[in-house]
Protein backbone atom coordinates (compact mmCIF):
# COMPACT_ATOMS: atom_id res chain seq x y z
CA UNK A 1 0.00 0.00 0.00
CA UNK A 2 2.72 2.24 1.36
CA UNK A 3 4.85 1.68 -2.67
CA UNK A 4 1.39 2.26 -4.56
CA UNK A 5 0.93 5.76 -2.50
CA UNK A 6 4.47 6.39 -2.88
CA UNK A 7 4.21 6.16 -6.53
CA UNK A 8 0.86 8.25 -6.86
CA UNK A 9 2.92 10.97 -5.20
CA UNK A 10 5.83 10.54 -7.55
CA UNK A 11 4.04 11.23 -10.35
CA UNK A 12 1.50 14.08 -8.74
CA UNK A 13 4.89 16.26 -8.58
CA UNK A 14 6.67 15.40 -11.99
CA UNK A 15 2.48 16.49 -13.29
CA UNK A 16 3.26 19.85 -11.24
CA UNK A 17 6.86 20.69 -12.14
CA UNK A 18 5.77 20.47 -15.78
CA UNK A 19 3.20 22.44 -15.27
CA UNK A 20 5.23 25.03 -13.67
CA UNK A 21 7.95 24.24 -16.79
CA UNK A 22 5.03 25.40 -18.81
CA UNK A 23 4.26 28.56 -17.22
CA UNK A 24 7.52 29.34 -17.15
CA UNK A 25 8.01 29.18 -20.80
CA UNK A 26 4.96 31.06 -21.49
CA UNK A 27 6.29 34.01 -19.43
CA UNK A 28 9.68 33.85 -20.68
CA UNK A 29 8.34 34.11 -24.52
CA UNK A 30 6.16 37.30 -23.37
CA UNK A 31 9.28 38.75 -22.01
CA UNK A 32 11.01 38.52 -25.05
CA UNK A 33 8.11 39.87 -27.35
CA UNK A 34 10.17 42.31 -29.89
CA UNK A 35 8.81 45.71 -30.70
CA UNK A 36 7.37 47.35 -33.42
CA UNK A 37 8.09 51.74 -33.78
CA UNK A 38 6.72 54.13 -36.10
CA UNK A 39 9.23 56.48 -37.43
CA UNK A 40 8.02 60.16 -39.25
CA UNK A 41 10.97 60.72 -42.04
CA UNK A 42 11.22 63.56 -45.04
CA UNK A 43 10.35 62.27 -47.75
CA UNK A 44 13.49 62.94 -49.04
CA UNK A 45 14.47 60.43 -47.17
CA UNK A 46 12.14 57.96 -48.26
CA UNK A 47 14.61 55.65 -49.71
CA UNK A 48 17.76 55.25 -47.73
CA UNK A 49 15.68 55.29 -44.45
CA UNK A 50 13.97 51.79 -45.71
CA UNK A 51 17.71 50.65 -46.34
CA UNK A 52 18.93 51.68 -43.09
CA UNK A 53 16.01 50.16 -41.18
CA UNK A 54 17.09 46.81 -42.37
CA UNK A 55 20.49 47.20 -40.46
CA UNK A 56 19.08 48.66 -37.85
CA UNK A 57 16.39 45.62 -37.29
CA UNK A 58 19.33 43.49 -37.43
CA UNK A 59 21.96 45.10 -35.26
CA UNK A 60 18.73 45.33 -33.14
CA UNK A 61 16.71 42.17 -32.72
CA UNK A 62 14.42 43.02 -30.23
CA UNK A 63 12.87 45.57 -32.59
CA UNK A 64 10.82 43.26 -34.99
CA UNK A 65 9.50 46.36 -37.75
CA UNK A 66 10.59 49.60 -38.61
CA UNK A 67 7.47 51.56 -40.07
CA UNK A 68 7.35 54.86 -41.99
CA UNK A 69 5.46 57.11 -42.43
CA UNK A 70 7.03 59.94 -45.08
CA UNK A 71 5.91 63.63 -46.17
CA UNK A 72 6.28 67.09 -46.06
CA UNK A 73 8.48 68.06 -42.41
CA UNK A 74 5.92 70.65 -41.64
CA UNK A 75 2.90 67.87 -42.38
CA UNK A 76 4.54 66.00 -40.37
CA UNK A 77 4.59 68.15 -37.49
CA UNK A 78 1.86 68.79 -37.34
CA UNK A 79 0.48 65.30 -37.37
CA UNK A 80 2.85 64.47 -34.32
CA UNK A 81 1.49 68.07 -32.70
CA UNK A 82 -2.11 66.44 -33.31
CA UNK A 83 -1.17 63.59 -31.19
CA UNK A 84 -0.26 61.09 -34.30
CA UNK A 85 1.42 58.08 -33.30
CA UNK A 86 4.70 58.19 -34.00
CA UNK A 87 8.11 57.25 -32.00
CA UNK A 88 10.79 58.70 -34.00
CA UNK A 89 10.65 61.85 -36.15
CA UNK A 90 13.28 62.80 -38.32
CA UNK A 91 12.72 65.91 -40.73
CA UNK A 92 14.21 68.05 -43.62
CA UNK A 93 15.05 71.03 -41.65
CA UNK A 94 15.85 72.39 -38.18
CA UNK A 95 13.17 75.14 -38.12
CA UNK A 96 10.07 72.82 -38.25
CA UNK A 97 11.98 70.61 -35.83
CA UNK A 98 12.15 73.23 -33.47
CA UNK A 99 8.17 73.56 -33.64
CA UNK A 100 7.96 70.45 -31.60
CA UNK A 101 10.50 71.22 -29.31
CA UNK A 102 8.94 74.45 -28.57
CA UNK A 103 6.12 72.85 -27.39
CA UNK A 104 7.54 69.91 -25.42
CA UNK A 105 6.70 67.14 -27.47
CA UNK A 106 9.97 65.70 -28.10
CA UNK A 107 11.82 63.15 -25.59
CA UNK A 108 15.53 64.57 -25.69
CA UNK A 109 17.04 67.27 -27.65
CA UNK A 110 17.32 66.72 -31.60
CA UNK A 111 20.43 64.81 -33.34
CA UNK A 112 21.48 66.17 -36.47
CA UNK A 113 22.44 62.83 -38.79
CA UNK A 114 22.16 64.50 -42.28
CA UNK A 115 22.68 67.65 -44.82
CA UNK A 116 20.93 68.12 -48.10
CA UNK A 117 21.37 70.78 -51.01
CA UNK A 118 19.25 72.10 -53.83
CA UNK A 119 19.62 71.02 -57.82
CA UNK A 120 17.46 71.59 -60.28
CA UNK A 121 15.11 67.97 -62.27
CA UNK A 122 14.66 68.58 -65.39
CA UNK A 123 13.27 65.57 -68.32
CA UNK A 124 14.99 62.98 -69.25
CA UNK A 125 17.51 64.35 -71.98
CA UNK A 126 16.73 68.02 -70.67
CA UNK A 127 14.37 68.68 -73.87
CA UNK A 128 13.63 72.07 -73.00
CA UNK A 129 16.96 73.07 -71.97
CA UNK A 130 16.95 74.33 -69.14
CA UNK A 131 20.57 75.05 -68.00
CA UNK A 132 20.22 78.54 -65.67
CA UNK A 133 17.64 79.88 -63.92
CA UNK A 134 17.08 82.85 -66.83
CA UNK A 135 15.95 79.70 -68.97
CA UNK A 136 12.93 79.43 -66.28
CA UNK A 137 11.28 81.86 -68.08
CA UNK A 138 8.10 80.46 -70.14
CA UNK A 139 8.67 77.28 -69.33
CA UNK A 140 6.56 74.89 -66.42
CA UNK A 141 8.50 75.22 -63.36
CA UNK A 142 7.42 73.47 -59.76
CA UNK A 143 8.54 73.99 -56.39
CA UNK A 144 8.32 72.98 -52.81
CA UNK A 145 5.52 75.06 -50.76
CA UNK A 146 7.57 77.72 -48.79
CA UNK A 147 6.31 75.82 -45.20
CA UNK A 148 8.47 72.54 -46.50
CA UNK A 149 11.90 72.54 -46.35
CA UNK A 150 13.05 72.65 -49.47
CA UNK A 151 10.30 74.86 -50.42
CA UNK A 152 12.01 77.33 -47.66
CA UNK A 153 15.76 76.63 -48.90
CA UNK A 154 14.32 77.32 -52.41
CA UNK A 155 13.28 80.74 -51.28
CA UNK A 156 16.53 81.35 -49.89
CA UNK A 157 18.58 80.70 -52.61
CA UNK A 158 16.58 83.02 -55.04
CA UNK A 159 16.78 86.10 -52.76
CA UNK A 160 20.61 85.27 -52.11
CA UNK A 161 20.99 85.07 -55.87
CA UNK A 162 18.29 87.14 -57.51
CA UNK A 163 16.20 85.00 -59.19
CA UNK A 164 12.81 85.77 -60.25
CA UNK A 165 10.39 82.37 -59.13
CA UNK A 166 7.32 82.23 -61.34
CA UNK A 167 6.55 78.21 -60.22
CA UNK A 168 3.41 76.55 -62.52
CA UNK A 169 2.58 75.16 -59.13
CA UNK A 170 4.43 74.74 -55.30
CA UNK A 171 4.00 71.34 -54.25
CA UNK A 172 3.38 70.13 -50.13
CA UNK A 173 6.72 67.63 -50.41
CA UNK A 174 9.79 67.17 -52.62
CA UNK A 175 8.66 63.93 -53.60
CA UNK A 176 5.59 65.52 -55.02
CA UNK A 177 7.80 68.19 -57.14
CA UNK A 178 9.86 65.19 -58.61
CA UNK A 179 6.86 63.53 -59.75
CA UNK A 180 5.38 66.21 -61.38
CA UNK A 181 9.13 66.58 -63.28
CA UNK A 182 9.83 62.62 -63.88
CA UNK A 183 5.52 62.17 -65.36
CA UNK A 184 5.93 65.12 -67.94
CA UNK A 185 3.20 67.36 -66.01
CA UNK A 186 6.65 70.25 -65.17
CA UNK A 187 9.41 70.80 -67.45
CA UNK A 188 11.60 71.39 -64.46
CA UNK A 189 11.46 71.01 -60.71
CA UNK A 190 13.72 72.19 -57.82
CA UNK A 191 14.41 69.32 -55.58
CA UNK A 192 17.72 68.15 -53.52
CA UNK A 193 20.75 66.77 -54.73
CA UNK A 194 19.58 63.47 -53.05
CA UNK A 195 16.29 63.05 -55.07
CA UNK A 196 17.85 62.78 -58.74
CA UNK A 197 18.07 59.34 -58.49
CA UNK A 198 14.97 58.80 -57.19
CA UNK A 199 13.96 59.95 -60.64
CA UNK A 200 14.05 56.33 -61.94
CA UNK A 201 16.05 57.44 -64.61
CA UNK A 202 13.37 60.08 -66.33
CA UNK A 203 14.89 62.96 -64.84
CA UNK A 204 18.34 64.66 -65.18
CA UNK A 205 20.74 67.09 -63.06
CA UNK A 206 21.39 70.68 -63.50
CA UNK A 207 23.40 72.43 -61.01
CA UNK A 208 22.01 75.63 -59.61
CA UNK A 209 25.20 78.20 -59.14
CA UNK A 210 24.87 79.19 -55.38
CA UNK A 211 23.20 76.21 -53.90
CA UNK A 212 25.92 74.83 -51.72
CA UNK A 213 25.31 78.33 -49.89
CA UNK A 214 21.93 77.24 -48.78
CA UNK A 215 22.54 73.93 -46.47
CA UNK A 216 19.44 71.97 -44.62
CA UNK A 217 20.10 69.93 -41.82
CA UNK A 218 18.26 67.12 -40.71
CA UNK A 219 17.76 66.32 -37.10
CA UNK A 220 15.75 63.72 -35.73
CA UNK A 221 14.44 62.88 -32.23
CA UNK A 222 12.32 60.91 -29.92
CA UNK A 223 8.67 61.71 -29.48
CA UNK A 224 7.75 62.01 -26.00
CA UNK A 225 4.38 60.50 -26.40
CA UNK A 226 6.24 57.42 -27.94
CA UNK A 227 5.36 54.13 -25.74
CA UNK A 228 8.80 52.73 -27.02
CA UNK A 229 11.35 55.34 -26.10
CA UNK A 230 14.19 52.66 -25.56
CA UNK A 231 13.97 51.58 -29.37
CA UNK A 232 13.17 55.06 -30.47
CA UNK A 233 15.97 56.13 -28.67
CA UNK A 234 18.42 52.90 -30.22
CA UNK A 235 17.38 54.29 -33.99
CA UNK A 236 18.10 57.88 -33.26
CA UNK A 237 21.69 57.03 -32.50
CA UNK A 238 21.75 54.28 -34.78
CA UNK A 239 21.07 57.17 -37.38
CA UNK A 240 24.91 58.61 -36.37
CA UNK A 241 26.39 55.13 -36.40
CA UNK A 242 29.39 54.58 -39.53
CA UNK A 243 26.75 52.57 -41.06
CA UNK A 244 24.14 54.80 -41.63
CA UNK A 245 26.59 57.39 -42.49
CA UNK A 246 28.10 55.56 -45.15
CA UNK A 247 24.45 54.64 -46.08
CA UNK A 248 23.48 58.17 -46.12
CA UNK A 249 26.63 59.28 -48.36
CA UNK A 250 25.89 56.84 -50.63
CA UNK A 251 22.89 58.72 -50.95
CA UNK A 252 24.28 61.63 -51.93
CA UNK A 253 23.77 63.38 -48.47
CA UNK A 254 26.55 65.08 -46.26
CA UNK A 255 26.77 64.11 -42.80
CA UNK A 256 28.22 65.62 -39.65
Amino acid sequence: MKKTLIGLCAVAALTLTACSSGSSNDSGSDSAEKTEITVFAAASLTDVFADIADEFKTENPEVSDVKFSFAGSSDLVSQVSEGAPADVIATADEKNMDTLEGDDLLAGDPQIFASNTLALAVGKGNPENIKTPKDFAGKDLVICAPQVPCGSATEKWADQNDVELDPKSEENSVTDVLGKVSSGQADAGIVYVTDIPRGDGEVEMVDLEGADKVVNQYPAATVKASEHQKEADAFVDYLQSDTAAKMLEDAGFATP
